[in-house]
């Protein structure tokens, strides 16, 4: 997605950021459910900076849940 020049469906800007929910201490990761004991993954949202609309949602590490 990175290489794609977004437009915001919402307010038709161009201008979008990235940011994280989660991190090191297991707070706002997701996780396997069958795995109580993971730590997770955080996830990474690419969204506008104008309006706050959400372009793409990612978990930073898929590998943890293969």
């Amino acid at each position: 997605m990175e290489d794609t020049k977004l437009v915001c469906k919402s307010c038709g800007s161009n201008s979008f950021t990235i940011g994280q929910v989660g991190g090191d201490f297991n707070q706002g990761n997701v996780r396997p459910i069958d795995s109580v004991f993971s730590v997770g993954s955080p996830f990474i949202f690419n969204f506008c900076k104008d309006c706050g609309e959400v372009a793409s949602i990612k978990v930073e590490k898929p590998q943890f849940f293969k």
